[in-house]
């Protein structure tokens, strides 16, 4: 069997290995990135599109191209929260920051070309299948052009996306690789590329609007005139005909009558916390493939790029040191995710499993009466804004009725600040994981305990 070798392999080329793979291949080592994808598809993936600015990407790739090529509108300034229910709406901006709005495809492109740039070796067509792995994982097998090749490597890092094949394939039972994962901690998503003819006049905007399901629909302006339209549902639900209701909703816009498809796709992402573990001897997940998304919006661009970047770093540091052997060698990079945006991540996990334990109705019913400010710093960023005596009697009053439900919210927040707390104290070898996931896990069930929540996990 034919056979290449390389100092590291990457799996899949979405943001999260493109930006291990250059990271890897900046650095002088040599890197294979693996694609199955052909190179005329590159860059095609579900995804709503909004992204903070260039400011979040480690700036391995030349940020100002990926900006100048794939970046469509940076003028987003605001959020609208919409009520199905009631036809209220919630707007909140973003204290003086600025989004954007990408063209996936082509922000796709741009970061293999800049990988490419870098010195990687990119193979498209390539669908991996295997790995390779006796005490430690060494590779994986895969085929292309009808031919299968073994692809060895001295480590292996997993940018596959969710559910990553990778993941049922290699041998974890020596390691303390996060296999506490099944498809319900997913959601389904699908998403339209629309084109009108004349301009919307919330280009500055994005829009949510909750669905049935514990899921939203999503209004994103590439332009005035190109809509990134789409939706998802948690797979512990009940199943929705994703497009029927898209479909739906875009009748019932105005501004949509005569829109164009563009393009049309559907995918599966993680809307749960980051793995515990993401590494094992010779072998590191990334992305998707680890968790490393917004468990309330799906947002995964920015957790993906500084995760494929910290991954490299740990991979070139362990053959560097010749440490290959030891998943202690690779768990500084479980400690910069956890301590980094994972601790955000799994805070607001919980608003997740505290949706899950209360109806929908009331959950909208209370969201569009409470000050935009207050509702938007306490679940994006899963803290404690303080609310003023005139404000808070004026939300209790308007929140009659509600205040059991507002109270059980209020200690869902308390445990948030505690949980981050406990990542904060991430260990800092394997050795500690059992430990710190007792800690952990004694937040949840009372979590669950407050929320009449079923466990997740």
């Amino acid at each position: 069997m034919p056979a290449e070798a390389y100092d590291v392999i990457v799996v899949g080329g979405g943001t999260a290995g493109a930006f291990a793979a250059a990271t890897v291949a900046s650095e002088g080592l040599s890197v294979a990135l693996l694609e199955r994808k052909s190179e005329d598809e590159r860059g095609h993936i579900a995804c709503g599109d909004a992204v903070k600015g260039k400011s979040t990407f480690p700036d391995t790739i030349d940020l100002d191209h990926l900006r100048e090529e794939s970046f469509t509108n940076e003028s987003i300034t605001s959020a609208r929260f919409e009520n199905p229910q009631s036809g209220e709406s919630l707007e909140f901006g973003f204290g003086g920051v600025t989004g954007a709005v990408v063209d996936r495809k082509r922000y796709g492109e741009v970061l293999l070309e800049e990988t490419d740039r870098q010195g990687a070796t990119i193979k498209y067509d390539t669908v991996v299948h295997d790995v390779i792995q006796d005490d430690r994982v060494r590779g994986v097998k895969a085929t292309r052009n009808g031919s299968v090749t073994n692809y060895e490597a001295d480590i292996v890092i997993d940018a596959a996306g969710a559910l990553s094949l990778l993941q049922e394939k290699v041998d974890f039972s020596d390691s303390t690789f996060d296999t506490n994962v099944n498809y319900t901690q997913f959601c389904s998503a699908y998403r339209e590329v629309i084109e009108l003819d004349e301009p919307v006049d919330w280009a500055d905007t994005l829009v949510f609007k909750p669905t049935e399901e514990l899921g939203y629909l999503w209004y994103f302006p590439r332009s005035a005139t190109e809509i990134n339209v789409g939706l998802g549902f948690q797979m512990n639900k009940p199943p929705m005909k994703l497009v029927e209701v898209l479909k739906d909703d875009l009748k019932k816009r105005a501004e949509f009558a005569g829109a164009r498809v563009k393009n049309k796709l559907g995918a599966a992402l993680p809307t749960r916390r980051p793995y515990d573990s993401a590494v094992a001897p010779g072998y590191l997940a990334v992305g998707d493939a680890a968790a490393h998304v917004n468990p309330i919006t799906g947002g995964g661009i920015p957790g993906a790029a500084k995760a494929g970047h910290w991954a490299a770093n740990a991979a070139i540091e362990a053959i560097a040191a010749g440490t290959l052997d030891d998943e202690d060698a690779l768990w500084e990079y479980n400690h910069r995710v956890m301590t980094g945006f994972g601790k955000r991540f799994a805070a607001m996990d919980l608003y997740n499993i505290w949706g899950s334990g209360t109806e929908l109705d009331e959950i909208l019913d209370v969201v569009t009466k409470l000050p935009a400010e207050h509702f938007a710093e306490t679940v994006a960023k899963s803290g404690s804004t303080a609310m003023g005596m005139a404000t808070k009697v004026k939300t209790a009053v308007k929140t009659f009725g509600h205040w059991g439900m507002l109270y059980d919210l209020h200690r869902v927040n308390q445990k948030a600040t505690e949980l981050k707390a406990i990542y904060d104290d991430y260990p800092t070898t394997a050795s500690g994981l059992a430990d710190w996931q007792q800690r952990r896990d004694d937040v949840l069930d009372e979590v669950y305990e407050i929320t009449d929540a079923d466990p997740k996990y």
